[in-house]
Parts: C-alpha cells; sequence; structure tokens
C-alpha cells in the first residue's frame, strides 16, 4: 500500500520530534556550569585579561555565549601579549610600541567588559572573527549530532517511499566529500605551519646562543683548534630584528593554524614576505662579516661581494613573491576563484 505525500510528511515530523525529545533527555542545552547571570559571566571573561578567559573557558562548558567571550579573551588579550614581547625587542622603539599596545589593551577591557554587561555579541576584528572560528569548532559536536538526527529521519522517509529524503541524502554525501577533500588541503597546510614553526623556533635558538660558532676553523701547528669568528659586533644590533621577525612568524602561523581563510592567508605571507625582505636589507646595510680572518688571499677578496649578491638575491625574491602574492589575490578575491 503506497503512503500519500501528507502520510510520509506526518511520519518524517513524527520521527523527528521523537528523535529530539530523546537528545534533550541525554543532552540538556544550554544549561550554564556556573551559577551566574549570563551577561555578569560574559563580563567576568575580560575581568582579568586573558587570564580569566582561561578561567571561565574551563569552568562554563555549557554556555555558548560565555564561551565565545572567554576565547576572545584569551585570543585578543592573550595576542597582543605576545606581540608586545615580540615588539620590546625592537632597539630604540620597542618601548614605543609596547606603550601603544599597553593603550589599546585598556581600550579594548574597558570597551569589551561594557559591552558584555550590555548583553552584545560585539567581535573585536580580527580577534573576533578567530575566536568565532574556534568558538565553532568547539561546538561542531552539536552541529553534527542535529546532522546525524536529520539524517536518520531522511532514512527513514526514504523507507516509506519518500523521494525527496532519498536526493537530500545524496547530497549531503556529496557535500561530506568535498568536506572531506578540503579537510585533506587544510591538513596539508597546518602540517606546513607547524614545521614553520618548529624552524622559526629552531633558527631563534640558534642565532640567540650559538651564533658564535659561524666561524672559520683552522688547525694550529701545535694541533689545536683555532675559530675565527666571521661575525663583527655590528651582529648584535642585528640579532633583535632578526629575532623580533622570526618571533612574529611563530605568530602569525600560530594564528593560520586556527584562522585558515584564503585572503588572511596570503596578506599573512605577503606581510611576512615584506618584513624578510627589510631585515634581508637591514643586514646588507650593516653587513656585520669579517672575510680577513680566512687565509687565503682569493677568498678574502671574492666572498663580500659574493655574500653581497646573494643577500639582494634574496632581498628581492622576498619582494617579487610579495608583489606576484599581492596580484593573484586581488584577481582571485576579485573573481571569487578561491574557495576558503
Amino acid at each position: 500500500m503506497e503512503l500519500t505525500p501528507e502520510e510520509r510528511r506526518r511520519i518524517y515530523e513524527e520521527e523527528k520530534a521523537r528523535i529530539e525529545a530523546e537528545k534533550r533527555k541525554e543532552k540538556p542545552e544550554d544549561i550554564p556550569s556556573l551559577n551566574l547571570a549570563q551577561n555578569v559571566a560574559c563580563t567576568l571573561c575580560y575581568a582579568l585579561f586573558w587570564i580569566s578567559g582561561i578561567i571561565f573557558l574551563v569552568l562554563e562548558k555549557k554556555d555558548k555565549a560565555v564561551n565565545f567571550h572567554a576565547i576572545q579573551s584569551i585570543v585578543l588579550f592573550g595576542g597582543l601579549a605576545v606581540l608586545s614581547a615580540c615588539l620590546s625587542w625592537i632597539p630604540h622603539v620597542g618601548g614605543f610600541f609596547s606603550a601603544v599596545i599597553g593603550i589599546l589593551v585598556f581600550i579594548f577591557w574597558i570597551v569589551l567588559m561594557v559591552k558584555a554587561y550590555l548583553g552584545e555579541h560585539y567581535k573585536v576584528p580580527l580577534a573576533g572573527d578567530i575566536a568565532e572560528a574556534i568558538h565553532r569548532s568547539i561546538w561542531k559536536s552539536d552541529i553534527v549530532a542535529d546532522s546525524s538526527a536529520e539524517s536518520t529521519v531522511g532514512t527513514k522517509g526514504e523507507e516509506k517511499g519518500d523521494f525527496s529524503a532519498s536526493v537530500s541524502q545524496k547530497a549531503d554525501d556529496f557535500g561530506k566529500k568535498v568536506d572531506d577533500y578540503f579537510n585533506r588541503t587544510r591538513t596539508g597546510r597546518i602540517i606546513g605551519y607547524s614545521f614553520a614553526i618548529f624552524w622559526n623556533i629552531v633558527l631563534i635558538i640558534f642565532f640567540s646562543l650559538f651564533y658564535q660558532y659561524i666561524a672559520w676553523y683552522s688547525v694550529g701547528d701545535d694541533g689545536n683548534l683555532i675559530v675565527m669568528p666571521l661575525l663583527t659586533s655590528d651582529f648584535l644590533s642585528w640579532m633583535p630584528v632578526l629575532i623580533t621577525s622570526l618571533s612574529i612568524c611563530i605568530v602569525a602561523n600560530i594564528i593560520l593554524i586556527v584562522y585558515d581563510r584564503y585572503w588572511f592567508r596570503e596578506a599573512v605571507q605577503i606581510l611576512l614576505e615584506i618584513i624578510g625582505m627589510a631585515v634581508v636589507i637591514y643586514l646588507i646595510i650593516i653587513f656585520p662579516f669579517d672575510f680577513s680572518v680566512i687565509p687565503n688571499a682569493v677568498a678574502t677578496e671574492i666572498l663580500p661581494t659574493v655574500t653581497k649578491a646573494v643577500l639582494i638575491f634574496v632581498s628581492v625574491a622576498f619582494g617579487v613573491s610579495a608583489l606576484v602574492r599581492f596580484i593573484k589575490m586581488v584577481l582571485n578575491i576579485e573573481n571569487r576563484e578561491y574557495t576558503g
């Protein structure tokens, strides 16, 4: 006996209501863990900056609004703290940058607490987007559960001859395949970001602690090893700039692991390439190399020119790469040929 469309629809609605009722029994929704009004809890997420954000992220796991404000507090104030620490390495102007960031922190602190107390879902530019992306990933399990329920209902309808449910199921399967493809692509990028973080940490450690091993080594007549440094004291004025740029690269790659939109990813890469070009140009200007310690007249004469040529090539490569990447990004955004 074939069911009428009205009967199939009624069966669909009844099955959906039954699954949702069972889910509500198993998992009550949005029941606060803390005995606080929501606006008060959201305000307290910012009270002690990123520290209170961590506290409320751990203690309050059932209120989505509080969870978002806790994450935004961690991302914003934690990110500004790291940025301030990195910029403080810059000679002469590091203190100025730290003071500016301190003023920004105070302004954000007041604004966010007032907005949270008034019950507004206020997002700080960039930091708010990153926090929202993290927030969605944390609550993704709820979305998956809802999708599973609808998929189960669709299967029931298909068993009773509901053709539309069958088409919907096939569309969902296709969507999952597309998602799997882009997830694999994102996984590859995350591996790249992780490697970049590791490599920059290695460079910071090496140039901070072991730069003196950049030297010319020879064995004396008595058999002892002779170490003649190739770097002059001017290198110490370049090292803070290098460490600052490497620290910025680490922070940028950490952010990219969390927030991986196309336009933001390309903008960050362009910024890092410009920073890299500036660092290399500064190295060319001070040129802290002393090749006169090499006991070879030809090498002593040729190496300064070769080294400068290599550094100039590297700086130009950074600049060209940034320009090409910028042009491609503008064209792709204009033509909407990017996927995320």
